[in-house]
């Protein structure tokens, strides 16, 4: 399909393009909001602001008021829509601008990797791209974390209208990881990110988040087509067409949030047993109690949702256990038993063996219930 018929099917119609001075100042705001917003990642304006201008840069008009920007890999040019102010680059534009940087091509000009999107392999990770994506560009825009409610959930993210659940899980994510291998990943499309979190949890975990993340976007997309099909109906629609059209749109709403508080346990029992694993001192465990307690702020909350609270009264148990075992001289750390030389000393084997069978009873009654 050539890129007139492409545009032509998502209802894009070119108005004019931009001239070389203004795709120029495009160029320069985006490569100074990128690299003012992200300087850990050294991203050099100049090559930036250079790469961005050689973009072919058009107006077009739009099939609905939620896009504002597309950007094209075959033919290396973005749309920006008739209704923004170009003079103040929005969130939604710089996102198609950061598109553009993390693309990877092979030698025959075909797309392979949009940063966490592996294209070439089952298409693995597009949704988390769009919400890392939409992360940075919102960031880079200096946009306030503000209290949404979507489908019956409340929780607080930097988007709130594009990406506004994924956004907030993959948060989620970086508030363990950090926020370095995300957005590196991101920006130069490499696996830091992926492997950050594998070394944190496993590989099924990253799999899976990846998985609901993009099982997420797909029935937000179900529910805006279910939308659109109430829209044409009109008022001559039967009482029964528009019942079992809404009874859709709930089961949808069900859908989307039972997959959203399953990926949110998810990840909170994943990395804060990861992180558990890591006290070994008093100050570990106080580090410890202080990070899982702030991760409250980005909890998504629903009615009767409870796991959060009952998930910390637990592990706060095991690590006051643990800080006991430590403060009594009786934890050994992993690395520490593997240097013991159990030939000098049977007895201090026998106690740290019985040690490590307490906590592992403790551990195996946990992955049990969860």
């Amino acid at each position: 399909m050539n890129i007139e018929k492409t545009l032509e099917k998502e209802g894009i119609e070119i108005v004019n393009s931009l001239t070389p001075l203004e795709i120029n100042k495009i160029a320069n705001t985006i490569s100074n909001k990128l690299c003012g917003a992200f300087p850990e990642h050294n991203l050099n304006p100049d090559k930036l602001c250079k790469a961005i201008s050689h973009l072919n840069m058009y107006i077009a008009k739009f099939p609905t008021n939620d896009s504002v920007a597309k950007y094209f890999y075959k033919n290396n040019s973005i749309y920006f829509s008739d209704k923004i102010d170009l003079t103040d680059i929005n969130t939604l534009a710089l996102h198609e601008c950061i598109h553009f940087i993390q693309e990877i091509k092979n030698p025959s000009n075909k797309l392979i990797r949009l940063g966490l999107y592996k294209i070439s392999n089952s298409n693995k990770g597009m949704a988390i791209n769009e919400a890392a994506v939409q992360y940075m560009a919102s960031i880079a825009t200096k946009c306030e974390n503000e209290s949404v409610k979507y489908y019956g959930m409340d929780f607080n993210t930097v988007s709130t209208d594009y990406y506004p659940i994924q956004t907030a899980l993959i948060s989620q994510i970086a508030y363990f990881t950090g926020t370095y291998p995300l957005f590196h990943s991101t920006v130069f499309s490499d696996d830091i990110f992926e492997n950050t979190v594998i070394a944190q949890s496993n590989k099924t975990f990253y799999n899976t988040v990846c998985k609901n993340m993009d099982l997420l976007v797909h029935l937000e997309e179900q529910l805006a087509r279910k939308a659109y099909e109430l829209f044409t109906l009109g008022e001559k629609a039967s009482d029964s067409k528009v019942n079992k059209i809404h009874e859709k749109q709930e089961r949808i709403k069900k859908l989307i949030l039972d997959t959203t508080i399953s990926t949110q346990n998810l990840i909170l029992i994943n990395f804060a047993n990861s992180e558990l694993d890591k006290v070994e001192t008093i100050d570990n465990a106080k580090e410890f109690r202080k990070k899982l307690y702030d991760f409250k702020d980005y909890i998504i909350n629903c009615p009767d949702y409870n796991f959060y609270n009952e998930f910390y009264v637990e592990m706060i148990n095991k690590v006051t256990q643990r800080r006991e075992l430590i403060e009594n001289g009786e934890f050994v750390s992993n690395k520490e038993l593997a240097l013991i030389d159990t030939s000098k000393d049977p007895l201090y084997l026998i106690r740290t063996l019985f040690s490590k069978l307490r906590l592992l009873i403790e551990d195996t009654f946990r992955e049990k219930e969860f």
